[in-house]
């Protein structure tokens, strides 16, 4: 078995994916084309309410927009497991783009975006790693902080991703 099964690297983070968000507006939460499925924006839910609202950092603290980042991330595996099946099948995460609700002077949208690029490096280890924009604007939907969208690379099967064919997956 690979040393970096998602699954297994979850449970061992004692993560579990919440269920799929439903979308807000008049939108796919994730659409395949080919070998690569799309995650639309993202924005930080957990147990269907948003952890916070408001503009970084004069109405939601670093640490906050952090946990948020993570959130997003979350959702955005858990709608990638809904439409691929089993997060082994993931060969790479292509790329994030991640927006920050903030005041105009705030710079510090890196720090807040590696609260989602760091979680993919833990749960993918090397394939985790992926090319990034982090940018400010003035509002996202429902007023969150934070919205991440998402661009995996997936096998065709088990056998050419992480996991296993026959290997029974974990509900993580």
């Amino acid at each position: 078995m690979p040393n970096h099964c998602p699954n297994k690297k979850l449970q061992g983070l004692q993560i579990t994916l919440p269920t799929a968000p439903k979308p807000v507006a008049s939108y796919l939460p994730a659409r395949r084309s080919g070998n690569q499925v799309f995650i639309s924006g993202q924005i930080p839910f957990e147990q269907g309410e948003l952890i916070a609202t408001g503009l970084v950092p004069s109405m939601v603290n670093m640490e906050t927009a952090v946990r948020c980042a993570r959130a997003c991330t979350l959702n955005a595996l858990a709608c990638l497991k809904a439409e691929i099946g089993d997060l082994g099948l993931v060969t790479g995460v292509v790329r994030v783009g991640v927006f920050v609700a903030c005041d105009p002077d705030f710079g510090g949208h890196p720090q807040i975006a590696n609260g989602c690029s760091d979680l993919l490096v833990e749960i993918f280890g090397d394939i985790g790693k992926h090319a990034r924009a982090a940018v400010g604007c003035a509002s996202l939907p429902l007023n969150a902080p934070v919205e991440i969208e998402f661009l995996f690379e997936i096998a065709d099967s088990l056998s050419e991703g992480f996991g296993v064919i026959g290997e029974e997956s974990l509900d993580a």
